[in-house]
């Protein structure tokens, strides 16, 4: 009877954390092998927005890159990923400073989980007297977790002056987080703490570094579609011609 209930308790709560409900505060989707990306909502200018994260399931554990951006799925996400992979957490980068990707460090790092952000990073929210990672990395670095290797690269300024990304070189897999934009933007968001110039710069940048990505993961909004850092640079090109003067 016991061993009944266990089972059915374990598919509700598969159920509850994997469904594709609009409505859901935490949606996650496969998007290739290992490698999954999730979608948290929050409110921009009166708008429910979401933010895409994502995650590889590697033989150590689960590296997560970027924290919900609703602090209320901080440990939903921990039980979904430990409930369908049957592994714990054990990397969280945040890549860059804002609430809707560093907002968790310090609740993660209080579970024991290691945390990183950028030299950048960190300075900034010790400044804003926020939640810091444990680890500090360099501008340009290389980590292996089980059987992935992955590389953490600042560009240079742009979404924020801290925005960093992550690339998978052997899978092609380009996690830009909120310094790429989706195909479906409109425009390029939120620029409180942008340079706009700089971002022309830092992109091409990241063309020429990674080249030839076959996903890539925005911050914010729908698809994986490898467009989206030309794309990006579209929309950065088209608000320096609109704006004469650009960002300084």
């Amino acid at each position: 009877m016991r061993k009944i209930a266990s089972i059915i308790l374990f598919l509700v709560i598969v159920s509850n954390s994997f469904g594709q409900s609009k409505n859901s505060p935490l949606q996650i989707s496969h998007l290739t092998g290992d490698f999954y990306v999730y979608k948290t909502f929050n409110e921009y200018k009166g708008v429910k927005i979401s933010a895409n994260a994502m995650y590889v399931v590697t033989k150590e554990g689960v590296v997560l890159f970027d924290a919900p951006w609703d602090k209320t799925q901080f440990q939903p996400l921990l039980d979904s990923i430990e409930a369908k992979h049957n592994k714990k957490v054990v990397m969280v980068f945040a890549t860059h400073s804002h609430e809707d990707r560093a907002g968790g460090l310090d609740f993660y790092r209080k579970k024991g989980i290691k945390t990183y952000s950028g030299k950048l990073t960190d300075e900034i929210l010790k400044a804003n007297n926020e939640g810091r990672a444990e680890f500090v990395i360099p501008d340009d670095a290389t980590f292996t977790v089980g059987q992935y290797n992955f590389e953490v690269y600042y560009p240079g300024k742009g979404h924020a002056p801290d925005n960093i990304v992550v690339w998978f070189g052997r899978e092609k897999i380009l996690y830009g987080g909120c310094f790429i934009k989706s195909v479906e933007a409109k425009d390029l968001g939120y620029l409180g703490d942008a340079d706009v110039k700089e971002w022309e710069k830092s992109i091409k940048k990241v063309q020429s570094k990674f080249k030839n990505p076959k996903y890539v993961i925005p911050g914010h909004d729908g698809g994986t579609t490898n467009k989206a850092v030309g794309y990006t640079l579209k929309l950065v090109d088209e608000y320096l011609s609109q704006n004469s003067l650009g960002e300084k």
